[in-house]
């Protein structure tokens, strides 16, 4: 009877693996299934398979909705909107709709700010307490003497990444920049020495062109830099008049959040509809179109995106330097990537553009799940243009990474635990948590379980997580998986084994 209860006990156990490995198969995302198009085709048929290949990712990581353009050679090929605007309203997006696309307002910034260097009103590598009246820098442990404009454009001046996360409505009192400035900007390391990416910096940067322009950042943006590009529908400003179209922003759990403002402006606070990104990317590429040259010299565009510093760390995986508001990548063809994303509550956007050939693409999403989305479409738009995959496609190979330690640790929980209930049913493992055996490995094994479940808990308990915004999908079966596992090396380390008799010998 025994012999029969442990053979029944080993089937449920080999039908509960099974059906856990195809459950987790089935959600490993693989994106269309729509055949590729080759390199060089002409944008219609690209464009064709774009329109199978979209609603089936945003379907895959639930995105509510995308505004979407493609530039080729210098002018706008494609427009097109998908998806909701307001999911719980049914108002569908469109493309002439405002949209939030953060830090895609730093490339714009920089052109700003290097028109007043064009009219010498600034200087690169001018100390910026030198063109400071009103404002001082908070004491920290290092001296912002050094700092210049090209170390804030770069990245480079030591300043910390400052506050994220807090909104306010535009009818609310907000801080003032200045008074936002007195908390951010206190530096982290020695100006010039790195890399680091700061809105701290673009937010003095919007300090410094009021003090120089005498104007207020928002307008001298609109009148110098937006207007003359025809980005005539943007503004560093909410507009009232924006309230009925503007879409919701969705979190990484689905939920949505409404309109928001920042304090600052300059590294995030623009609003435009996709074809106004469309219109810069265009206009960041004057060898295709003339546009830029209407704010900027042709020297000092190219400049802009001219390598300043060399990227480490996580950034680094997918982008080689940074210009002046611009990341930059070096394909193994040589041939040079420009491109900049932004993340927001809710939102999610990216342009990337190939100034040798006139390409470009703009990505802009009311979602914070679209990191894997938009690597996805940037390896198929860079496949279409001639070139190998993007940085950012390393996200893609993250994934499939993920998956398979997912499935490892599935694999080892379930034989685990496979284990640990054999022995349980065949007498060979008891229950003795204060037994001697093994004592100092079974409570390391305890300590581990418990530290990986309060580490679970604190996770779930977090509005915004770097893994979890970059794998929205395999990040929760990596939870399940790191719970599933944390529980069995629980329960493992609570039981010791045992000697039995068989036909009267100890095994």
């Amino acid at each position: 009877m025994k012999q029969k209860n442990i053979k029944r006990y080993k089937r449920v156990v080999d039908i509960f693996i099974l059906l856990v490995l195809i459950s987790i198969l089935f959600q490993m995302p693989g994106g269309s299934q729509a055949p590729k198009v080759e390199a060089h085709a002409s944008p219609g048929k690209f464009i064709g398979y774009l329109e199978r290949r979209i609603p089936v990712l945003m379907k895959t990581y639930d995105i509510p909705g995308l505004n979407i353009a493609l530039v080729k050679q210098g002018r706008l090929a494609w427009l097109r909107a998908y998806g909701y605007a307001d999911v719980e309203n049914k108002i569908k997006m469109t493309v002439d709709m405002p949209c939030r696309v953060e830090s895609i307002s730093k490339p714009v910034t920089a052109w700003g700010v290097m028109k007043l260097v064009e009219q010498g009103k600034l200087s690169l590598d001018t100390r910026v307490s030198s063109y400071l009246k009103s404002w001082r820098f908070p004491s920290s442990d290092y001296s912002p003497e050094m700092i210049t404009v090209r170390q804030l454009l770069s990245h480079t001046a030591g300043l910390p990444l400052g506050t994220i996360g807090v909104r306010y409505s535009p009818e609310e009192d907000i801080p003032t920049l200045k008074e936002l400035l007195s908390h951010d900007a206190v530096l982290e390391r020695e100006p010039g020495q790195s890399f680091n990416y700061s809105n701290t910096g673009f937010n003095l940067l919007e300090l410094i062109v009021e003090e120089v322009s005498g104007q207020d950042f928002s307008e001298f943006m609109t009148n110098t830099v937006l207007m003359p590009l025809g980005m005539i529908h943007s503004s560093y400003n909410w507009q009232d008049a924006w309230q009925p179209g503007s879409p919701k922003g969705y979190d990484g759990r689905g939920n949505p959040i409404g309109l928001y403002i920042y304090p600052d402006k300059a590294s995030g606070g623009l609003f435009a509809p996709v074809e106004d990104i469309a219109r810069f990317v265009s206009a960041e590429m004057p060898h295709f179109s003339s546009r830029g040259k209407a704010v900027l010299s042709l020297q000092n565009i190219y400049r802009l995106y001219a390598p300043e510093v060399k990227i480490p760390g996580l950034y680094g995986q997918a982008f080689d330097s940074y210009g002046m508001g611009h990341f930059i990548e070096e394909l193994p063809s040589g041939v040079r990537v420009i491109s900049h994303g932004g993340q927001g509550s809710g939102w999610m956007t990216h342009f990337s553009m190939i100034p040798e050939t006139g390409d470009g693409i703009v990505m802009l999403t009311n979602s914070q799940r679209s990191w894997p989305f938009f690597a996805y479409l940037l390896n198929d738009w860079a496949e279409w243009c001639g070139f190998s995959q993007v940085g950012m496609g390393r996200i893609i190979q993250g994934q499939k990474a993920l998956w398979i330690f997912i499935m490892m640790l599935v694999l080892f929980s379930l034989w685990q635990g496979g284990r640990l209930g054999y022995g349980v049913v065949a007498g060979q493992w008891r229950f003795a948590p204060l037994n001697r055996k093994n004592r100092y490995i079974r409570a390391l094994s305890g300590v581990i379980s418990i530290f990986l479940i309060v580490a679970l808990i604190w996770v779930v308990n977090q509005d915004y997580f770097f893994l979890c915004a970059v794998f929205p999908i395999a990040s929760v079966w990596l939870g399940y998986a790191t719970a599933l596992s944390s529980l069995v090396l629980l329960v493992s380390s609570l039981f010791v084994k045992v000697k039995v008799k068989t036909d009267g010998v100890d095994i």
